[in-house]
């Protein structure tokens, strides 16, 4: 298990019990100045308020359960409008918009697309770029986000 997927599972019921989903978790372990960002959601949408009671139950419970050895800061925030995908529900809800995906291992010789999220088949992403369908696996996903539209 990940150390995000370890933090998320502590944290998600706090969370959801303060009226808001858990978007996702993003750790940078950088020496010192590592960062735990915690992305939440809310209809009809995040307010400061929201982010404050996080931060607060959260940093309370990450010193209690101490899953990160070392200094780090923790952010808590709204996905924005280039949104990280992190679950394949979060992607199958952004059908239709343009996406930007960073691949582990090249494929088809890239690692970097950009296109049409199409849908999801199985565990995989189906994008449209450039009038050729690409399906990605899932699991090769380095990094996903919305690319907004203006």
């Amino acid at each position: 298990m990940s150390k995000q997927q370890q933090i998320s599972e502590l944290i998600q019921p706090v969370i959801e019990a303060l009226g808001c989903e858990l978007w996702g978790v993003e750790y940078l372990s950088q020496g010192k100045h590592s960062v735990l960002r915690v992305f939440i959601e809310k209809e009809p949408r995040i307010e400061v308020e929201d982010c404050e009671k996080v931060s607060r139950q959260v940093s309370g419970i990450l010193d209690v359960e101490d899953p990160i050895s070392g200094k780090y800061t923790l952010e808590v925030s709204s996905p924005g409008m280039d949104r990280i995908l992190f679950t394949l529900d979060q992607y199958s809800r952004f059908v239709g918009e343009q996406v930007a995906i960073k691949l582990a291992r090249a494929f088809d010789g890239r690692k970097k697309f950009q296109g049409q999220l199409v849908g999801i088949e199985n565990d995989e992403i189906v994008v449209h770029i450039d009038g050729e369908e690409y399906v990605l696996p899932f699991e090769s996903i380095d990094k996903a986000n919305i690319v907004p539209t203006f």
